[in-house]
């Protein structure tokens, strides 16, 4: 186990913003799935991370990198514990994959992964309208996509999911939204229906 980090948050005044938003995807992420004290405090304070405020930079910093340590420490061998982390990146990735690597950066594949798992828990019952209303705010509110780019199909994004390192069995297991804010869940057991509605609803076809 790590038993110190040093980060040099001055570095991230030589980013681009549009890498500085991509990284904050993985924050939004965290408070989603086990943080929603660190959520609120985004939807506060997103206008100040992206402003490169060096408080707000530094204690979203800190949070996330708790977060991650806290998981790690009771999941230290990858398991179902630590997939959690992957909100947003079956569709992220499948994304990544469809137009190419290097088209769209990692954090906003994941941004738009996290609107369309967003939107499947919704369908499932699993997270209220104003749950997934808010996922789609702040996943604004930082800039960054909210929708899979043109091109990806309903088709495109089912064979590239096909080959997930997540499937098992022949099961599609996906991290969801499920119940109070920073709940979820990873798993292959959900209503099929859902994940096509939802495909449907951001594909091209």
């Amino acid at each position: 186990m790590c038993a110190q980090l040093l980060i040099d948050t001055e570095t991230l005044n030589t980013l681009p913003d549009r890498e500085l938003a991509s990284g904050v995807a993985e924050v939004v992420k965290l408070g989603l799935v086990r943080d929603a004290p660190f959520f609120e405090w985004q939807e506060k304070n997103m206008a100040a991370i992206l402003a490169r405020e060096p408080n707000a930079l530094i204690y979203a910093i800190k949070r996330s990198c708790e977060n991650k340590a806290e998981v790690v420490a009771q999941d230290e061998r990858e398991g179902d514990l630590r997939a959690t982390l992957n909100l947003g990146h079956t569709f992220g990735h499948a994304i990544e994959t469809g137009t190419g690597y290097g088209e769209w950066l990692h954090g906003e594949a994941v941004a738009a992964g996290t609107a369309m798992a967003a939107d499947m828990s919704y369908r499932l019952g699993w997270i209220d309208e104003s749950m997934q209303k808010r996922t789609l705010d702040i996943l604004e509110k930082a800039k960054l996509p909210v929708a899979p780019p043109k091109g990806m199909t309903v088709e495109k994004f089912k064979n590239i999911m096909a080959l997930d390192k997540k499937v098992a069995d022949g099961l599609l297991r996906l991290v969801l939204l499920k119940g109070p804010l920073g709940g979820c869940v990873f798993t292959g057991e959900y209503d099929r229906k859902a994940l096509d509605e939802t495909l449907r609803a951001f594909c091209d076809n």
